[in-house]
């Protein structure tokens, strides 16, 4: 009696459907990963924006935030915020996708939406407020985290 060695159809069937169920298993893991890698980056840009704004407080114009928004490394921290939320931003074009930055001599505030969870935006301004906004996106009036 001749015995074949092999693998037959069926055995071969089911293992592919079994890496095919623990492949999308991963993939949808990985995208909730990116997702709140994402939302790390921004948060971690517009907090890091904060020592530069006391900077600009301290030096180009004395005691005032009026030129925090148009400081070249701020405009590099809300750029990079906005990037990691899948939007574009210029020290111009506030609200591009719920980004915003807001100036005034002794004020000043910068909110970027979240991509993990829809609806949620990352505030930071010079009270040291860092926090989640779930209300409504801020507007570009705005001048403290509400």
């Amino acid at each position: 009696m001749k015995k074949n060695k092999g693998f037959t159809l069926i055995e071969l069937l089911v293992v592919i459907a079994i890496i095919g169920i623990l492949a999308s298993v991963v993939l949808a893991s990985l995208n909730t990963a990116r997702a709140k890698g994402a939302d790390a980056a921004i948060k971690s840009n517009l907090n890091n924006i904060r020592a530069q704004a006391e900077l600009v407080y301290d030096s180009a114009t004395p005691n005032s935030y009026a030129t925090v928004c148009s400081d070249a490394n701020v405009v590099k921290g809300v750029s990079a915020a906005a990037t990691a939320a899948g939007a574009t931003w210029t020290s111009t074009a506030n609200n591009a996708a719920g980004m915003t930055c807001t100036n005034a001599a002794g004020t000043w505030v910068a909110v970027a939406p979240l991509k993990a969870t829809a609806s949620t935006w990352w505030c930071v301004d010079n009270t040291g407020t860092s926090k989640l906004v779930t209300t409504t996106a801020p507007g570009a009036a705005i001048t403290v985290c509400p």
